[in-house]
């Protein structure tokens, strides 16, 4: 174990920059290490971080991407300001590293690390590498990925795939034998995806009058969920509809399928799980990295990819019930997914910021 040191976590504004950023926290804690966040106010990081009893420290800065004109003039005069005010900080406290996780709260802090010439080690979970990793890349310590198609943005030899951190119970999942019904788990994150719960319910009375042995799990969102429920009771169709899945990994475990949307975590469920899937990459990602992701795991086998646009009831049986046809094709496509886990994603992050 290397000597106690002060390291630097940076991003946030969605699960998908913090909860990564929080697994490797925990580890360096573990280790003995002093470990400070910086986020905006508005991001999950303003809640997510001090529950788990990390400092944070504050900036004020708006994103760069699909906002107007006057937010992203804002942010352009905030920068700089921002920028100096964090290399300040940096150059009095001398942290060993910073992990910069990406999305705009990392902006100023990785930029400060490059001025204040300290090593700025960059974990990307996306295929397509965010607006701040791709600015920033010549100048990264060491770039942690999670899929070969990023290596391309950084410099020969300081990338690896390691993955992102995922819970450990996605990993202890064990493949599922094929049973007469195919479960099937629906979803669009914690709030839901209007498109995929539009093209859910489109399909109940496909699936019903085609008396395909189907089970559907389906994650909604809090929205309308009272109404979701009485009216798949009354749809004659197998299974359960909930606002809120508690026991994500639990679901998984019961699914031979799952519909979901293309961000990195859920990518990275899905590959620890070994789950064979449909996916439907958000149509407003920023820089359509949904897409990308999904589009590499297609490549891959590990998925199936529908536009957001091309799904309707219609399309969504059309996909199942295929796969339910051909139960070889479901089994080759965990086996694909299940080969791009990385299991010790957050170790790994510790060994290089500690090396680094």
């Amino acid at each position: 174990m290397s000597l106690p040191r002060l390291f630097v976590m940076a991003g946030g504004g969605t699960g998908g920059h913090v909860i990564p950023a929080l697994a490797v926290a925990r580890l360096l804690r573990e280790r003995g290490h002093e470990v400070v966040f910086f986020g905006t106010r508005l991001g999950m990081e303003s809640r997510l971080v001090p529950a788990e009893g990390f400092p944070i420290e504050w900036i004020e800065i708006g994103p760069l991407k699909r906002v107007g004109l006057a937010r992203r003039l804002r942010t352009l005069v905030e920068l700089p300001v921002e920028v100096m005010r964090v290399a300040r900080w940096l150059e009095r406290r001398r942290p060993a590293a910073v992990l910069s996780l990406g999305g705009y709260a990392a902006g100023p802090v990785a930029l400060a690390a490059c001025l204040r010439r300290l090593p700025l080690v960059v974990m990307e979970p996306n295929a397509l590498p965010g607006f701040t990793h791709r600015r920033l890349s010549r100048w990264v310590a060491r770039a942690l990925l999670s899929f070969e198609e990023t290596e391309r943005f950084f410099p020969r030899g300081r990338s690896e795939i390691t993955g992102v951190p995922v819970r450990e119970e996605f990993f202890t999942i064990l493949p599922k034998p094929r049973e007469q019904t195919l479960t099937v788990l629906i979803t669009g994150g914690s709030q839901g995806s209007r498109t995929l719960n539009r093209a859910a319910r489109e399909s109940w009375p496909l699936f019903h009058r085609a008396a395909l042995p189907v089970r559907l799990i389906h994650q909604t969102g809090p929205e309308s969920e009272s109404e979701w429920r009485r009216e798949f009771a009354a749809s004659g169709l197998e299974g359960e509809v909930t606002g809120f899945i508690t026991a994500m990994p639990a679901a998984f475990a019961q699914a031979d399928l799952v519909v979901s949307r293309a961000g990195a975590g859920a990518i990275a469920e899905l590959a620890a799980a070994g789950k064979p899937s449909i996916l439907v990459p958000f149509p407003f990602a920023a820089d359509q990295h949904q897409l990308r992701n999904a589009e590499a795991m297609e490549r891959s086998g590990a998925a199936r990819l529908v536009d957001d646009a091309e799904l309707t009831g219609e399309r969504l049986f059309r996909e199942v019930s295929a796969l339910a046809a051909g139960p070889e094709s479901l089994e080759r496509m965990g086996e694909a997914a299940r080969r791009r886990a990385r299991p010790r994603a957050a170790q790994r992050a510790v060994e290089v910021l500690e090396q680094v």
